[in-house]
């Protein structure tokens, strides 16, 4: 029995070490909370093989058209560190916002690997309603729109723009600092019309997002069409011919 139980230590011994490629993550998840001028939040996916065999990318793809990725390299050796970069174009987004990205290598243990790329974005201002309208023939009195800037931002005035003169907007502060009525009036509204007017706050100074309010007058409905009364026939005397 001991004879055996020292061929098979020796056996182990000599075998050599299984051979692997192993992708070890920084983190799989990073939240960014990108500044209110920045138009793109970026996000560093840093990794390292910790194993002896090289790691070979074969694919990285992103949930949406509005989130790119990119590899540092095709092939990590052993040892080597590297990063993935996502980067999410903002756009006209506000709010929490989550995006994916999917890391597919031939590292065996873990071939396939998603990343998650969080970004708060601050709302700057937020206006409601962004339509008004007046049927036609209606009296022609302001409505009104409020704008309201968002948690921690310091909005102190706002612009507003109506490139049809037949529209007038007119600005006043509210009762809380960041909030503004922004009241709408038509100069009449016996034909149709419509406007675009664009809202600026003054921050951030140096890109300002510009925020819209359609306002209409609609065509007076149109009117039914009667048909002219068609005669009955008189029934046909006894007798009769046609």
């Amino acid at each position: 029995m001991k004879a055996i139980y020292v061929l098979t230590a020796v056996l182990c011994l000599g075998l050599p070490a299984f051979a692997r490629a192993e992708l070890k993550w920084e983190q799989t998840t990073l939240e960014l909370n990108p500044g209110p001028s920045e138009k793109q939040a970026i996000g560093h996916f840093k990794y390292q093989n910790t194993g002896d065999q090289p790691v070979h990318f074969k694919s990285v793809k992103t949930s949406c058209g509005c989130t790119a990725a990119q590899t540092q390299k095709d092939q990590v050796g052993p040892g080597e560190k590297g990063e993935i970069t996502a980067t999410f174009n903002i756009g006209d987004r506000t709010g929490p916002q989550v995006k994916t990205v999917t890391v597919e290598t031939d590292d065996t243990a873990s071939p396939v690997t998603q990343l998650t790329l969080k970004a708060n974005i601050k709302q700057i201002l937020e206006v409601q309603p962004n339509f008004v309208f007046w049927q036609a023939g209606e009296e022609p009195k302001a409505k009104t729109v409020t704008a309201k800037a968002g948690k921690d931002v310091p909005v102190k005035d706002i612009q507003v723009t109506s490139p049809n003169p037949q529209f007038e907007a007119k600005v006043e502060k509210g009762s809380a600092p960041g909030e503004f009525k922004i009241n709408i009036q038509p100069k009449q509204t016996n034909a149709p019309a419509f406007t675009t007017i664009a809202v600026k706050p003054d921050y951030p100074k140096d890109s300002p997002k510009t925020y819209y309010v359609n306002a209409r007058i609609t065509a007076p409905p149109a009117k039914p069409v009667v048909s002219p009364a068609v005669p009955a026939s008189s029934p046909a005397a006894p007798g009769s011919t046609h």
